[in-house]
């Protein structure tokens, strides 16, 4: 099975003219499902491809992204186990993330 790279799909999503989100793992703490460096592309129709963490998480990072594309300003979201959001998303492992979603321009 071949592996795709978000970041090049990403780039062949926005040059067939879609509105297109990146959402970069920047920070982790403890223990974190992703590195930081990965990746997770959304389209303006939900589409997406990648990952950032699993679970719930990218779900809600979806979420944010669909905004993100509407207003085109970019966000850094931030999810640990400290959070009262962490139980809700997902992210019960003891670590903390924080993305930053912005808009391919």
């Amino acid at each position: 099975m071949q592996t795709i790279d978000p970041l090049q799909l990403a780039e062949t999503w926005h040059s067939e003219g879609r509105d297109v989100a990146v959402a970069t793992v920047v920070d982790t703490w403890g223990s974190a499902p992703r590195p930081a460096g990965s990746h997770l592309v959304i389209d303006g129709e939900g589409n997406f491809e990648g990952s950032v963490s699993g679970g719930c998480v990218e779900g809600a990072v979806i979420a944010e992204a669909m905004d993100v594309l509407d207003t085109g300003k970019p966000r850094l979201l931030e999810f640990g186990v400290a959070d009262e959001t962490a139980w809700e998303v997902g992210l019960s492992c003891g670590g903390k993330i924080r993305v930053y979603v912005e808009k391919l321009a």
